[in-house]
């Protein structure tokens, strides 16, 4: 029997044992991510230390996105759409696993948890290729939940972690054609472009994110100044903060030192790492902390205390520097005009857009759909946070009495 063919009830109870096997092995777990943060420290930055780093919190954060996953409803085998023809022909459209699914990562070791949770109730196997920086953790967390699987039954082979972390594990997971149903890179830019150029099996883009907020004329400043620091601060080193800050130029004077303070010194004087400006030639007057910013900084994504700050004349100025800018991952307006927000959400061409909240929210469990395997900035087949749905196809299933055509 294939994994496609596995009762709900099965594949819960297998997700439910992984997510105690991940419990039961966090003192294996956290040695290991010791290992590799004590190896990254000279050559990552704080804010990619602090995502590699893993503690006991984050490990039960780990273990309650596969038990949010065991409360989904299983896709598999779920009718999306019946027809039924003159000729008697009842046509049914069915959704079925992909099949086997590669993810290759980075420095995240959550990744690793997320992805198998995710693969196994939507009945698919999963190959995990990480980073080396996280290699240590993502063993001893694949190890934990493979003995999960033993425990009801299952093959331990439906998670498996490629241990070459080279190159050529990554181009060989790229060109396996016949073996790899769906390629889904999650990290920088870098990786995503390697994949999206060399790979000859089907491949989802997802995770890099220049994600735009727009400060509007009649925003709330109060609001705004707290929407901003959260989507800036609350870790920088996610795809969905915010990278560069639009503001109208009417109040520019006024929101722009305000946001500096905020941002730079309030964060400075709390003992808070304080966040650095890159701004154009209108925004630079108004803040103490900015610098001119370069020809890169309004494509960069930044993973850091770093923002773009930039003066424009409006929504129709805000959404032409996104169409030009932007990776197609999350954008937010802040307003209190409903025209303005109305006119942002219906040109701008993003998976997510937001009006009056923060860009953080773009994830699989903020949007409830438990964890996620990523987000996809494209169009086709998934757009925004993956989750189970997302890695099911379908077919059709014809049932006749013996008609001909």
């Amino acid at each position: 029997m294939g994994l496609g063919a596995l009762t709900t009830e099965i594949k819960n109870a297998a997700l439910t044992a992984m997510a105690r096997a991940l419990i039961e092995a966090q003192d294996e777990i956290l040695a290991a991510n010791q290992k590799d943060v004590a190896a990254a420290r000279d050559k990552l930055s704080s804010v990619m230390i602090d995502r590699l780093t893993l503690t006991p919190a984050r490990i039960e954060g780990m273990a309650k996105g596969i038990l949010d996953v065991v409360a989904l409803p299983d896709p598999v085998g779920e009718v999306l759409a019946t027809v039924e023809r003159p000729n008697g022909l009842k046509i049914e459209k069915r959704a079925v696993p992909v099949g086997v699914v590669a993810i290759i990562y980075e420095s995240r070791p959550n990744v690793t948890s997320d992805a198998a949770a995710l693969a196994l109730k939507s009945g698919n196997v999963c190959i995990l290729r990480g980073g080396k920086e996280a290699f240590s953790s993502s063993y001893a967390i694949v190890q934990a939940l493979r003995r999960g699987l033993s425990t009801v039954g299952l093959n331990e082979d439906l998670v498996q972690l490629v241990e070459d972390t080279t190159r050529a594990s990554a181009n060989e997971l790229m060109t396996a054609v016949g073996y790899v149903d769906l390629l889904i890179p999650r990290g920088g830019a870098g990786l995503i472009r390697a994949c999206v150029e060399n790979a000859r099996v089907p491949v989802i883009q997802t995770g890099t994110g220049i994600c735009h907020i727009y400060v509007d004329a009649s925003a709330d400043i109060g609001a705004a100044l707290d929407i901003l620091e959260n989507a800036k601060c609350s870790r920088p080193s996610v795809c969905n903060a915010c990278e560069v800050c639009l503001v109208h130029r009417d109040i520019a004077a006024k929101f722009l030192p305000l946001l500096d303070a905020r941002l730079h010194d309030m964060r400075a004087a709390n003992g808070s790492i304080p966040v650095q400006f890159r701004c154009d030639e209108r925004a630079l007057p108004h803040m103490a902390h900015g610098v001119a910013a370069g020809a890169d900084d309004f494509d960069t994504e930044f993973l850091d205390y770093l923002l773009g700050v930039k003066v424009v004349d409006g929504v129709e100025a805000a959404v032409a520097h996104i169409a030009t800018h932007s990776t197609h991952h999350s954008e937010a307006i802040l307003t209190r005009d409903d025209a303005s927000a109305a006119a942002f959400v219906s040109a701008v061409d993003s998976a997510a857009v937001y009006v009056n909240a923060s860009t953080r929210f773009t994830d699989g469990g903020e949007f409830g759909l438990g964890c996620e395997m990523g987000i996809s900035t494209q169009k086709l087949h998934a757009r925004g946070p993956m989750g189970l749905r997302e890695l099911t196809t379908y077919k059709y299933v014809i049932t006749g009495c013996g008609q001909v055509r």
